[in-house]
């Protein structure tokens, strides 16, 4: 039996339309647009507007990556959220996702791993992919922070804002997906960046909510000297248990949360300063969904493309790491969609075309629909004589 790899088939990303500049900022706190640039390398932020959620958000992308993937929603084998702002604390907002998008009966968990939760997802993702479990798994991070977020608090509200992004995983004969992985995890500085109140420890009551435990607390010079001391060494771990160098790194996407700490990862292995890919100057920290928003943008400018070999690495609340080495490879050969679990009709299987012929990637609608009406004529006519 061949081993079992899973390739990045499919992505897609969801920004919202409303975009939060330094220059709007000055008006609600005392800063300026050189103060939060020259500290984070951020210009504006996007932020969702009052009629959308983590779930809408998480929906789009995935429909994109999907469409991209040539992927059914029914054809998925699990779908993985990675969030950290749900729409609500039961039910997991995965299903939510699940239901909307018309995958019945298809298993779908919500993955909390604060910033570093995308890079959980995906190596949890090729887990399932690799063990035989699952042929096609969907991996979405998700995020709506704006809604957490004290407006009064300069070090906070500077920092975050909302997406998501979506990527499609497919079992595959050839080497891809992710080669390698490092996940962390330091629960001795929790208190540096945490939501402390609408869990069991501070649930809400009217105490709560004018403490204002109800919106992130940072204290960020510990966040920056912990991402410091573990992001390159963690991303050069990665790299090394891949059998790579830097050298074969084509493109770094690094966690988007301040371009002083990912100069200074790519600096600690290496990264020349073009095989860096940097958005945050126009969405700001966007946590879970801060790498999948930057590989899709990769793959629409042309910085990563089929065949490139990709570096991933994100750190955040926990306090918590990730890393992985990704390669993204050709479709070696077309994996037939799977039926459904449900029991298919005698007279739609009759004439249903998805028996003889193989899906493949794009430019086979009308292979499809020409196949469909052969046997339905066939069957009508053996009928009605």
């Amino acid at each position: 039996m061949s081993e079992r790899y899973a390739n990045i088939v499919g992505w897609g990303k969801y920004t919202p339309e409303q975009v939060l500049t330094n220059a709007d900022l000055e008006r609600l706190v005392e800063t300026s647009d050189e103060w939060i640039f020259k500290r984070t390398g951020i210009r504006e932020r996007r932020i969702v507007s009052p009629t959308e959620n983590t779930s809408d958000m998480a929906i789009a992308a995935a429909r994109d990556a999907l469409a991209i993937a040539d992927v059914r929603a029914r054809d998925l084998g699990l779908i993985i959220v990675a969030t950290s702002s749900p729409d609500y604390l039961t039910p997991p907002v995965s299903s939510q996702v699940q239901h909307a998008l018309g995958a019945r009966d298809v298993g779908a968990f919500t993955l909390v791993a604060g910033c570093a939760g995308f890079v959980y997802a995906l190596t949890t993702a090729q887990q399932y992919i690799a063990n035989g479990v699952c042929d096609n798994v969907l991996v979405i991070g998700v995020e709506l922070l704006s809604r957490f977020v004290d407006y009064t608090d300069r070090s906070t509200c500077v920092l975050f804002g909302d997406g998501a992004g979506a990527v499609v995983l497919q079992v595959s004969n050839e080497p891809a997906g992710v080669l390698s992985s490092v996940l962390g995890s330091d629960g001795s500085g929790a208190e540096h960046l945490i939501l402390p109140g609408g869990g069991t420890a501070n649930p809400p009551t009217h105490e709560t909510i004018d403490q204002g435990l109800h919106t992130l607390k940072m204290n960020g010079n510990q966040v920056f000297r912990f991402a410091s001391r573990i992001i390159g060494k963690a991303l050069r771990q990665v790299i090394q248990q891949a059998g790579l160098t830097s050298d074969d790194i084509d493109l770094f996407i690094p966690h988007q949360a301040n371009l002083r700490i990912i100069e200074s990862a790519a600096k600690y292995v290496g990264f020349p300063e073009e095989k860096i890919f940097i958005n945050i100057d126009r969405y700001g920290n966007t946590s879970a969904a801060s790498i999948p928003i930057a590989l899709v943008e990769a793959f629409e400018q042309g910085r990563a493309k089929v065949g490139d070999t990709l570096a991933f690495v994100a750190f955040g609340a926990g306090l918590s790491w990730a890393a992985a080495v990704v390669k993204v490879a050709e479709r070696v050969k077309p994996i037939p969609f799977l039926h459904s679990r449900r029991k298919t009709p005698a007279w739609i299987s009759a004439f249903n075309p998805l028996n003889t012929v193989v899906v493949k990637p794009l430019g086979t609608v009308l292979g499809l629909l020409q196949a469909g009406i052969q046997r339905l004529t066939s069957w009508f006519r053996r009928n009605q004589s």
